[in-house]
C-alpha cells in the first residue's frame, strides 16, 4: 500500500521533524464508501493536530469502499488501511493496531463530528483522563441529525442499562468521537466486529477503572448514506451489556424466582391462607418449578462470572479463589436431605401396597431438594473445571515471546549457541 504522509511537516519547530515510530497523536477513521466526506474530515483532522501543536498521523480504515474514498482519504494526506472483515468494530480494531500515537481519537467518516474539536479531547488526556467521550446530548445538535427514535428511546434508554449496569456516569455513551490513551489499548482486550463497539469500549474501560471525562460536543448532519440498523443494532448493544453483566443478566433475577419459588412452597407447606384459601399439591408443583428453575439460572450466572474473570482477565474478587468445597457440601447435604424425603414418600407407599399416593407435598418437596442437589453438588464440580483454565493461569507459566509464536503457527526456536 503506498505510502501517506505524515504532520512533521505541519508541526512547531521546536519538535523534531524526523519521522518517529511513536507520535504524539492517531486520528483513526473507520471508513465505508465516504467518498463525499472522508477527505474534509481528514483535512479537519489534520488541522485540528496542528492547531494544537502535536505531531501525528490520521489513519483512515478502509472497509470495503467501492466508490473511491480509500484513493480520496490518501490524497488528503491519510494514511489508508485496508480491513476486509466488515463492521465498525472491526475497522476499528484494525486502526487501532496500526495507530503509532501514544494518544488516540476516534470519529466518523461522515462529517457528522468536527474534528477541530480534537485540541480539547487532547487536553483532557494531558490532564490525566484515559478515555474522553464526546456527548451529543449534553452539546449542540443539528434539527434532524439524530433520528427520533435514537434520540429520544434507543440512546437514552441504552445508556441508563449502560449506566446502571457499570456506573459510568456517561449521558452518551454511544457517541462516536472519543479519544483515549494508546497504553491501555491491550488491556481492553476487544471482541466485538460489530456497532456494538461502542459500548464494549466503555464497559471495558469501566471495569478496569480507567478514569473517563465527558466533554459536549457539536452534532451535525451526516453526509451521505447511514449504515446504520436501529433494531438489529440495538439488539446487539443490549446482548453484549447483558454478556457482560453476569450479575443483572442471570443472578438477580434467578434470585427472584428462586425467592419466590421458596416463599410460595413455604407457604403453601404451613397450610397459610393466600388470597383466602389453602393451596394444595399442584400450586407447590408451580413454587418447585419456580424454585429450581431459579436455583439453576443463578448458578448459570456464576459460572458466567468465573467465565469472566479466568477467560477475559476481568477482576471478581469474589470469586478469585472459588470455595468449591462449600458448593459440593451443600449439595450433599440437599441430596441426603432429598433422599431421606422420598425415601420415607416410597416407604409409605409401600406400607399402603402400592395404592393411592396420599403424600403428594411431601413427594414434591422430596424430589424439589434432591434436584436442588444435584444441581448443587455437580455445580460445584463443574466450577472446579473452570476455575483450573483461563488467561490467568496461563500466564503463569507460558513464555510470552512463544506462546505468540505459537498462536501463529509457528514452532519456538531454540536460541543459536555463541560461538
Amino acid at each position: 500500500m503506498e505510502a501517506s504522509p505524515t504532520l512533521e511537516a505541519a508541526a512547531p519547530q521546536s519538535r523534531p521533524q524526523a519521522v518517529r515510530d511513536v507520535l504524539d497523536v492517531s486520528v483513526v477513521i473507520p471508513c465505508l464508501n465516504e467518498v463525499e466526506s472522508v477527505a474534509e474530515c481528514v483535512r479537519q483532522a489534520r488541522a485540528g493536530m496542528k492547531k494544537a501543536g502535536y505531531e501525528g498521523e490520521v489513519v483512515v480504515v478502509d472497509n470495503g469502499s467501492t466508490d473511491g474514498s480509500a484513493a480520496a482519504a490518501r490524497e488528503a494526506g491519510a494514511r489508508v488501511v485496508d480491513e476486509s472483515r466488515r463492521g465498525y468494530g472491526s475497522a476499528y480494531r484494525a486502526g487501532f493496531a496500526a495507530a503509532r500515537g501514544r494518544f488516540v481519537v476516534m470519529g466518523d467518516a461522515d462529517l457528522t463530528y468536527d474534528f477541530s474539536d480534537l485540541p480539547r479531547f487532547l487536553e483532557q488526556l494531558e490532564e490525566g483522563a484515559d478515555l474522553v467521550v464526546g456527548s451529543r446530548l449534553k452539546g449542540r445538535m443539528d434539527p434532524g441529525a439524530m433520528p427520533w427514535l435514537h434520540r429520544v428511546i434507543g440512546n437514552p434508554v441504552l445508556t441508563a442499562i449502560l449506566n446502571l449496569f457499570f456506573r459510568t456516569g456517561l449521558s452518551d455513551t454511544h457517541c462516536g468521537m472519543r479519544a483515549f490513551r494508546r497504553e491501555h489499548l491491550d488491556r481492553m482486550a476487544f471482541r466485538t466486529t460489530g456497532m456494538e463497539f461502542a459500548s464494549e469500549q466503555i464497559i471495558r474501560a469501566a471495569k478496569l477503572g480507567l478514569e473517563m471525562k465527558e466533554l459536549p460536543i457539536h452534532y451535525r448532519h451526516r453526509a451521505g448514506r447511514s449504515k446504520l440498523s436501529s433494531f438489529e443494532d440495538g439488539w446487539r448493544h443490549l446482548r453484549l451489556l447483558l454478556a457482560h453483566s453476569p450479575r443483572f443478566a442471570f443472578i438477580v433475577p434467578g434470585a427472584v424466582l428462586l425467592a419466590l419459588g421458596v416463599l410460595s412452597g413455604l407457604l403453601i407447606l404451613s397450610g397459610f391462607e393466600v388470597l383466602g384459601r389453602q393451596w394444595q399439591a399442584h400450586s407447590l408443583a408451580g413454587a418447585a418449578m419456580l424454585t429450581i428453575a431459579g436455583s439453576q439460572v443463578v448458578q448459570i450466572g456464576l459460572f458466567a462470572r468465573l467465565f469472566t474473570a479466568r477467560y477475559m482477565g476481568e477482576q471478581d474478587p469474589a470469586l478469585a479463589e472459588p470455595r468449591v468445597e462449600r458448593g459440593l457440601i451443600a449439595g450433599s447435604v440437599l441430596l441426603a436431605v432429598g433422599v431421606v424425603l422420598c425415601g420415607v414418600v416410597v416407604g409409605r407407599w409401600l406400607g399402603t401396597g402400592l395404592g393411592p399416593l396420599h403424600d403428594e407435598k411431601l413427594a414434591i418437596t422430596g424430589m424439589t431438594v434432591f434436584t436442588l442437589g444435584i444441581q448443587t453438588f455437580f455445580g460445584a464440580l463443574f466450577m472446579s473445571v473452570l476455575a483450573l483454565g483461563g488467561r490467568s493461569a496461563g500466564r503463569a507459566w507460558v513464555p510470552r515471546r512463544e506462546s505468540r509464536k505459537t498462536a501463529l503457527g509457528q514452532l519456538p526456536v531454540a536460541p543459536e549457541e555463541s560461538h
